[in-house]
């Protein structure tokens, strides 16, 4: 009883300090920040069995030894480690605020009734997935995977087992992941375009192409893993669509329902769009804070003040709890990076693979990109991190191609990285959402999509500079 207390005390204070510490800075603050972090670690592990906790603890030990290694100050890295996820871990505590609006009237089952039928059989409906995903991937970054889920399982809420998780859990995944080969507010591709000097508009519509393909070739790829568990996806989907529309009401109402969803779609994310390009505040903490004031609207406007009180007790005492395990990964996460990047680990990998490729003359540099990606990847190295190490040491390389095909090479292996590495954000989110390990979220149910991915990409380069 009282090491949760302790745990959800830690995790709220975690995240107050976050904002509180981006518009003051404060050194005692930015201090007890990160020992809230690392409570958050050492009460998480406690109400956990070893086996349990086993992925955040050789993350943290991994992250400790490697910055002993480095040889700098042990307990300044070790802070500065715990606050390198401060942010996504900010964000995640409050994207669920956007859950309590969505709930309080029948939104879901009102827009199901009005267009079920283009959502009446499983490609349809993946295709729906993919696409909400990626265009809320546009504001929410990879909180669109949590979003997202807990929006789809409002209406698959009776549908369990793995080929339903991996139904879900691959749509949304390769749909963020795809993000990265376009969209402009992805950290990730802006840095790539900008350090390359490449073309903005030729490398999104490119990008854009490359995407739209991929979509197609996950939607088929569905086709195939439904045959493969033999089930029948699209009869159970029909049945609880049917169970939303039985629950629905006239179609004045499912209109007068689905233009108020469009309304507060448009007023949540048009006012982060816009405040984004005005104010100078990072995304990642400028959404929470637009969420936590949209919904602080909307229940005022609905005059539900009092409930939105008591919605917020519920979550101190329930949903931060259940979030301590996937906070703690990320901790532990941040450390490991940090130590990592300490011992220029990435840096030295990156030159080996230009030795190499002297070497294999036959093979040109952009076959050889996405690999050192998603290499990094899988050392737990995030895609704005790899993206800032080779952006950065091809910025000082004169290479013979278009920047705009560099820019695809790398994002798609950071795409690819997205797609399988069980150690960076995603795919961790992901496993913290639907409770299945990062290896099956990531490699298992992706890797063969990964490399389709990988060949289609690596088609279109190859043509290009085989005709320039």
């Amino acid at each position: 009883m009282y090491l949760s207390r302790i745990l959800r005390l830690s995790i709220f204070l975690y995240g107050l300090l976050h904002f509180v510490t981006f518009f003051v800075n404060n050194e005692l603050l930015a201090d007890l920040q990160a020992l809230s972090g690392l409570l958050i670690l050492l009460f998480a592990g406690i109400n956990l069995t070893v086996k349990q906790f086993k992925l955040p603890l050789v993350l943290f030990l991994t992250g400790l030894i490697t910055i002993t290694l480095a040889g700098d100050s042990l307990f300044e890295n070790l802070q500065d480690g715990l606050l390198q996820m401060s942010s996504i871990i900010g964000l995640l505590i409050v994207v669920p605020m956007i859950g309590w609006v969505l709930r309080e009237e029948p939104y879901i089952e009102e827009i199901i009734g009005l267009a079920h039928r283009m959502l009446d059989t499983s490609r349809k409906f993946y295709f729906g997935m993919i696409f909400f995903t990626h265009i809320i991937s546009y504001f929410l970054l990879f909180g669109a995977i949590p979003l997202m889920y807990r929006f789809v399982d409002d209406i698959l809420k009776n549908q369990q087992g793995e080929a339903w998780e991996n139904f879900k859990g691959t749509a949304l995944l390769r749909a963020f992941a795809l993000s990265t080969l376009w969209i402009i507010s992805i950290p990730s591709f802006t840095f790539a375009v900008e350090a390359l000097n490449a073309s903005l508009w030729v490398t999104i519509l490119q990008g854009f192409v490359v995407t739209v393909c991929a979509i197609a070739v996950a939607v088929i790829f569905s086709y195939f893993d439904e045959k493969r568990y033999g089930v029948d996806l699209t009869s159970e989907i029909k049945t609880e669509i049917d169970k939303v529309v039985s629950h629905s009401s006239n179609r004045k109402q499912q209109i007068r329902h689905t233009l108020e969803f469009a309304f507060l779609f448009i007023t949540l994310f048009g006012s982060i769009f816009i405040l984004y390009e005005l104010i100078s505040i990072p995304l990642m903490v400028l959404i929470p804070l637009v969420i936590i004031v949209w919904t602080s609207i909307y229940f005022t406007i609905k005059k539900s003040s009092a409930k939105l009180f008591r919605q917020t007790a519920e979550y101190y005492r329930e949903g931060l709890i259940s979030q301590g395990y996937q906070f703690s990964i990320m901790l532990a996460a941040g450390v490991m990076i940090l130590g990592i990047n300490q011992t220029g680990l990435g840096a030295n990998f990156i030159e080996m693979i230009y030795s190499l490729q002297e070497i294999i003359p036959f093979f040109n540099m952009l076959y050889f990109l996405p690999f050192i990606v998603i290499i990094l990847g899988f050392m737990a190295l995030g895609p704005l991190t790899v993206m800032v190490l080779v952006a950065g040491i091809l910025e000082s390389i004169s290479l013979p191609y278009p920047p705009e095909l560099v820019v695809l090479s790398i994002t798609s292996g950071s795409a690819i990285s997205i797609l399988l590495s069980p150690l960076i954000m995603p795919v961790i989110i992901l496993s913290g959402t639907n409770g299945l390990s990062g290896y099956k979220n990531g490699i298992k149910f992706n890797l063969k999509y990964a490399i389709a991915l990988y060949v289609m990409v690596q088609f279109y380069i190859q043509f290009v500079v085989y005709n320039l």
